[in-house]
């Protein structure tokens, strides 16, 4: 434990933290492309998070503070670090894939790739309101803009996607009946209208 923690930290506080770290992980992948990378920005959070848990309000919400400390993180070495080489065009990146023996795979990898092509502000939306389950009210609190903002990023990300990886229908994407229940444009709209989204 470090000795900046609060001692007041209660085991529920502790047992919230630890379960939040799997959804930062998927935010911090979303937001750098490295897994590895990743891991160091979840753990840069955690610290931070950690030693300053005396300013968090018990009971609030945690995975929204959380994520709003790993993306001031990220962005604020983005800015250190502007000057490196970037693999804009994902050219370094396709060197380092092979080839999966299922097609599902393949999907993932596919989405990846069009997920990293998205603008920063359009891929941290949909990881917030997609994968990481916050309502578009927190996420919107996170990215710190409107909530009007937060939907038409949501949505201008899924129509990109879409565009990127040429899907017109769900039985283009992958053999997986689970793949294409949850890709269903008639039931991806009726679960974005049921949270209000559009």
């Amino acid at each position: 434990m470090s000795e900046g923690a609060p001692a007041a930290a209660s085991a529920k506080m502790k047992a919230d933290l630890i379960a939040v770290i799997p959804n930062l992980r998927a935010f911090a992948v979303s937001l750098c492309g490295n897994p590895d990378r990743a891991d160091d920005l979840v753990q840069e959070t955690l610290v931070k998070a950690w030693s300053n848990l005396g300013s968090f309000v018990e009971g609030t919400n945690l995975p929204a503070w959380l994520f709003t400390i790993l993306r001031n993180i990220y962005y604020s070495e983005y800015r250190k670090r502007r000057r490196e080489v970037a693999d804009s065009d994902g050219t370094i990146a396709a060197k380092l894939a092979t080839a999966p023996a299922q097609n599902g795979h393949m999907d993932l990898l596919d989405f990846r790739v069009a997920l990293q092509q998205l603008p920063n502000d359009q891929r941290e939306a949909l990881i917030l309101i997609g994968a990481s389950g916050l309502s578009y009210e927190e996420a919107a609190g996170v990215c710190n803009c409107a909530v009007g903002t937060m939907k038409s990023r949501v949505n201008r990300a899924r129509n990109r996607l879409a565009e990127l990886m040429r899907i017109s229908s769900s039985f283009e994407f992958g053999q997986d009946s689970d793949w294409h229940t949850s890709l269903d444009p008639m039931l991806a709209g009726q679960r974005f209208s049921r949270t209000g989204s559009d």
